[in-house]
């Protein structure tokens, strides 16, 4: 007797076209979830504003998947009026620090963080929750996913839960108020705690909590008895099956970063020591590559240019998934950086682990005992640096280039299977249909 699908509603605003990291998690998952036996059920803004667009990701959405829509009002739009260019910017993270921020910045961002609390889709709250009380009770559904930022989704979850009792699953893809950029929205003092109170009431009302890393598990139980659990984003089969032996590398020593490049995560211990190997070292400079992928800040592109790496720079900008995991398979050495501080202890970049599974070395940067550290550490699949190591940094890369010129750099990655993104939905199904796994 084949057991009847069990029906999730999946609340995210992130969904193709739109590009970008935070699309890739639950379109994955809903890529899945059928295979153990959960019907998923998407519901998504009508007219969202997202600052990145990748038309390719349409392709993966299955043409049986329920897909409910309806009009959100986001004050992006209304800003973009006055400069559309830094609102876009705002909008996807890249925040330009603090002393060289126009006046026009300091505003706008004194308006994200006080008055669109807790962010700029607050406005799609009621209209969602009356759309989907109705749609709820009229297809019988008891279970809803809730995936943030924006953390105004998780508050259409809080009322939902409160009016009809549901179950409610809050999915948080980086944490609220402890994330780095919180500290850049100019918060006053009654901002900061609505913002405390607000996440408070999601995380002593949801039934369950789903948190990508282990740090944010642990800044969480400070703050509610719930269950929390750990699901870290991760790689999907069928972007690594085509991986060989004979794969084609990049002629020239490729150093690529792939994704937005922050103001804050200013590597300069990478650039200081490129600098002096292009001097030290005759070759260096003929074969070098700084490959840029994504949205890149004009602060990180500025001190690339006092260390005199302009002529290495290959910036490509935004391009779709598909070429950026070609890219991560055919470059030399993959880079990783995160911001130095603690604050960014508990953010694993959703990247990493296509970069895992491209078997190219990675070279990562970022706070001392950082998450993905661990990780990296424990599949092998590169070395983590901490902002002052710039001697053994030094070193390494030039170990690299070394075993380049010998056309033997490579890398030997080990129990990357836990982290490919069916066996991950396993473990979000165990949590929606705990009775089928008894």
């Amino acid at each position: 007797m084949e057991v009847e699908k069990k029906k999730l509603l999946i609340i995210t605003y992130y969904w193709p076209p739109a590009g970008g990291p935070g699309v890739q998690r639950w379109l994955k998952f809903v890529k899945y979830l059928p295979d153990f036996n959960i019907e998923p059920i998407v519901y998504i803004p009508e007219n969202p504003t997202y600052p990145i667009i990748d038309k390719a990701l349409e392709s993966e959405v299955s043409k049986d998947l329920i897909i409910l829509k309806n009009k959100i009002i986001e004050p992006y739009q209304l800003a973009g009026f006055f400069s559309k260019n830094k609102t876009k910017k705002i909008s996807s993270g890249i925040i330009p620090i603090k002393k060289k921020q126009t006046i026009l910045e300091q505003v706008l961002l004194w308006i994200r963080g006080n008055v669109f609390i807790p962010d700029a889709r607050f406005l799609w709250i009621k209209p969602s929750v009356k759309y989907l009380k109705k749609y709820i009770i009229e297809n019988q559904i008891d279970t809803i996913v809730t995936s943030g930022p924006p953390h105004s989704l998780h508050l259409i979850g809080l009322k939902l839960k409160k009016e009809l009792n549901i179950k409610w699953i809050a999915d948080f893809r980086d944490p609220w108020t402890t994330i780095g950029y919180h500290k850049e929205l100019k918060l006053s003092s009654y901002a900061e705690k609505i913002h405390k109170e607000l996440e408070s009431k999601v995380l002593n009302t949801a039934d369950t909590i789903i948190v990508t890393s282990k740090t944010t598990k642990t800044e969480f139980e400070a703050l509610t008895s719930k269950p929390i659990e750990v699901i870290t984003n991760g790689y999907d089969n069928e972007t690594s099956s085509d991986i060989t032996e004979k794969q084609v590398l990049d002629s020239k020593f490729s150093l690529a970063h792939i994704g937005s490049f922050l103001s804050e995560r200013n590597p300069k211990i990478l650039w200081q020591s490129l600098s002096e190997l292009v001097t030290e070292i005759p070759s260096f400079g003929a074969n070098l590559e700084i490959k840029l992928i994504g949205a890149v800040s004009k602060e990180i592109l500025t001190t690339i240019s006092d260390y005199k790496l302009d002529d290495y720079v290959n910036n490509l900008g935004y391009v779709s998934h598909n070429e950026a995991v070609s890219h991560q398979k055919k470059s030399q050495v993959l880079l990783l950086i995160e911001i130095d501080s603690i604050d960014t202890k508990s953010i694993i970049p959703g990247k990493l682990f296509e970069y895992m599974v491209s078997q190219r070395p990675i070279i990562a940067l970022g706070p001392k005992d950082s998450d993905f550290q661990e990780i990296i550490k424990s599949t092998n699949t590169g070395v983590f640096f901490e902002y002052h190591e710039k001697d053994a940094l030094k070193q390494l890369i030039t170990s690299h280039y070394n075993l380049f010129l010998d056309q033997n750099l490579k890398v030997f990655p080990v129990n990357l299977q836990q982290y490919s993104r069916k066996n991950l939905t396993e473990k979000l199904a165990k949590l929606v249909t705990p009775i089928l796994w008894e």
